[in-house]
């Protein structure tokens, strides 16, 4: 079975993303990627930019695609406008499938019209808009900015842009459920939902209340069509993230939820 990654971050070199690989079991580098995916019927990756929006200093493997993201620093007053003319560059490109939103990093509600002229770019070249929502990995960052609640007063806002919310919202799983089963135009990726290596059957007796709400909220949607496979490399790794989800996903919506999904929303066919 084919799948796609949809949300991983890839900064080669990085000393943090090299110290997170080996807490998942892998190398941080390009030729490991190449054979894990090869060896997983991994056959592309969808990167959430760390770059920022210099278009000089974005650059990813064939085998990848990315969003080109909005910080914290392309928001400043001195910088949005130009932020906003390369957002507009990167969209443009094949390879760029989409925008990236720090929500929680970044000290806007979502519905701040420091976002619109991005959001307006993302519905002219029918591309989506994933966002980071819940739980953050640094603790100065704001959990009011990146609740689920927040995707809901955009996605109602701008009805003709495809939203992504990235990682479910998790631990809010309740209230990422009532935003995207309502919202026609939001999808999910199950990224980030756990860190590091996984004893796979260990992890499913130990947090089995949790994988049973999760499993809850996501039937309650009740449209598979909806949700992503992505890991959040390097935070976790694949061989194993790929099995937790054997145990969440319904068997007959797996090639959907591994593949197809991301195809459609990410506008991936023929990968």
């Amino acid at each position: 079975m084919k799948k796609i990654d949809a949300h991983i971050h890839y900064w080669v070199g990085r000393p943090h993303f090299d110290d997170l690989a080996k807490e998942a079991g892998y190398d941080n580098t390009e030729h490991q990627l190449r054979e894990t995916f090869a060896q997983l019927g991994i056959v592309r990756a969808v990167v959430m930019s760390n770059l920022g929006m210099d278009g000089e200093t974005i650059s990813y493997p064939d085998f990848m695609s990315y969003c080109a993201g909005v910080g914290h620093n392309a928001l400043d007053d001195d910088k949005i406008d130009k932020s906003v003319e390369m957002a507009e560059k990167h969209l443009a490109l094949q390879q760029c499938v989409g925008l990236k939103i720090y929500a929680g990093y970044t000290p806007y509600d979502l519905d701040d019209p420091v976002y619109t002229p991005f959001y307006e770019l993302a519905q002219k070249y029918k591309k989506p808009v994933a966002v980071h929502m819940g739980v953050t990995a640094h603790p100065r960052a704001l959990l009011k900015y990146c609740h689920p609640m927040q995707m809901d007063n955009i996605a109602v806002a701008h009805p003709e842009v495809q939203f992504v919310m990235c990682h479910f919202g998790n631990p809010w799983l309740m209230d990422a459920a009532a935003v995207v089963e309502k919202n026609n135009n939001v999808a999910v990726d199950l990224s980030g939902l756990i860190a590091g290596k996984l004893d796979v059957e260990s992890y499913l007796k130990k947090q089995s209340g949790y994988v049973e709400q999760l499993k809850t909220w996501i039937a309650y949607v009740e449209n598979y069509e909806k949700f992503m496979f992505g890991t959040d490399w390097p935070l976790t790794g694949f061989a194993d993230y790929l099995r937790l989800f054997e145990h969440i996903i319904p068997e007959e919506n797996l090639e959907d939820f591994y593949y197809n999904n991301a195809c459609r929303i990410y506008g991936l066919s023929g990968m």
